[in-house]
């Protein structure tokens, strides 16, 4: 089963708040024939669609194919959170690289935040983009672990854009019973995920990439030249990038051996009014400490999109807003009777470490994704990298290949099942708060 086609309709975003709400973009037209490009890019995300403006802006002629739409996929449906770092912490980092090297991850996750917010700026992208990402603990360990975590990143990092919260600043920021403390990034950021995708696509196009859209990539014939196959055409390329992330099915075993995907959801409530209050103080972003992460903010609207539960495999569940509503209410149980108005599903891909997947697959053939939940600047970042690596400029891309990242238990073939059982296990502890 292809994951592409498992639960949306072809060329059609999902029916979430961010499609209802988004400035449509005229459809690019399908791959028909035989073409040639300096540079072909498989996935019309962040990822695929921040290389082949990067590229075009370094003058490669670059044609980029999307099985359905541009943001389509895990960027056109995600949280929205720009975070800082990368997706483990600093000292988690520090313990499995070495402080340099962990330094040099965080360096690169800030140039990440920086360059978003850059090509925000100069494509004069109209996203929403707002500053602060909280994080809330459930009992005192977690946030005792949060302050010092401040404060390491204060003393041995010089960022001072991150505070430790007090239980009670944190119920004046965010008053739900269930979170005792936690920390504000006032660094990190939020926005509008499908709208910042449409408005790189809108660069890209300007800036002279060729995007054909609908038109799903079914074989890929390596050499010196790459060719790449859709139903109703082919490029025949120097280079190529695979940008598919969690939907690159068979395009290439070895790197869906390190790249799972998995199923989150979202939903967005009736428009709160003064009762948002009850969700937030400020238009901030948060995320919490269960392992199955419960991640929410303010819309402009002043809906609450709270994003909750994962599932693993092929098809959504057939009720995506009563899977959904069960932790909101647990985090925010004033709000029970609030009417649901949108509820959608993605797919993202995480790794064995919750690090990005960075490979040389060929000598003519990148690959990135896996970016495990923070993926917003991460995967944006990335095809900055990749582009500079055709470029022959490396060594930036090279430091994310490098990082330890092994294969799933069992491979693309048994991956699923066994990440089931795993998943299982630490939702098991998330809900007798082990």
């Amino acid at each position: 089963m292809n994951l592409l086609h498992s639960n949306d309709r072809r060329g059609h975003y999902p029916e979430s708040w961010y499609a209802a709400t988004t400035t449509p973009l005229e459809a690019f037209p399908s791959l028909k024939g035989a073409f040639k490009a300096d540079v072909v890019v498989v996935g019309g995300g962040y990822t695929g669609l921040s290389t082949a403006l990067e590229l075009a802006e370094r003058g490669y002629d670059v044609a980029l194919l999307e099985a359905h739409r541009v943001g389509f996929g895990a960027s056109g449906r995600n949280g929205g959170q720009l975070g800082s770092g990368q997706r483990l912490d600093q000292m988690a980092l520090e313990k499995m690289l070495g402080e340099p090297s962990a330094k040099g991850l965080w360096e690169l996750g800030e140039e990440a935040k920086a360059l978003v917010r850059s090509r925000i700026a100069r494509h004069d992208i109209a996203c929403d983009e707002k500053p602060g990402i909280a994080w809330a603990g459930f009992k005192p360990s977690e946030t005792d672990w949060m302050a010092r975590y401040a404060a390491h990143l204060q003393q041995r990092y010089g960022y001072a854009q991150i505070e430790a919260l007090s239980p009670e600043e944190m119920q004046a920021l965010c008053p739900s019973p269930a979170y005792h403390g936690g920390l504000i990034d006032r660094g990190a950021g939020h926005l509008h995920p499908l709208n910042f995708a449409l408005g790189l696509a809108r660069a890209a196009a300007a800036a002279g990439v060729r995007i054909y859209e609908r038109s799903e990539v079914h074989r890929i014939d390596r050499g010196a030249k790459v060719r790449v196959a859709t139903d109703a055409g082919h490029i025949e390329a120097d280079f190529l990038v695979l940008a598919a992330n969690g939907y690159l099915g068979g395009l290439d075993r070895r790197v869906a051996a390190r790249v799972m995907p998995i199923n989150n959801f979202i939903v967005a409530t009736e428009p709160l009014g003064d009762r948002a209050r009850d969700v937030l103080r400020e238009h901030v972003a948060l995320c919490d400490t269960k392992f199955v992460v419960n991640y929410f903010r303010l819309s402009a609207d002043n809906r609450l999109l709270f994003g909750g539960g994962e599932s693993y495999g092929y098809k959504f569940p057939s009720d995506i807003r009563a899977l959904v509503s069960k932790p909101m209410l647990e985090i925010f149980p004033a709000l029970k009777g609030v009417r649901l108005d949108y509820a959608w599903g993605g797919t993202l891909a995480i790794t064995t470490r919750r690090l990005p997947h960075f490979a040389r697959v060929a000598p003519n053939i990148l690959s990135a994704g896996g970016y495990s939940g923070h993926g917003v600047g991460t995967a944006v970042h990335a095809g900055a990298l990749m582009a500079e690596a055709i470029a022959g400029q490396a060594e930036k891309f090279d430091i994310m290949a490098r990082l330890p990242l092994p294969p799933f238990p069992g491979g693309p073939a048994l991956r699923t099942p066994l990440l089931v059982l795993a998943m299982t296990w630490f939702s098991l502890r998330d809900r007798l708060g082990v």
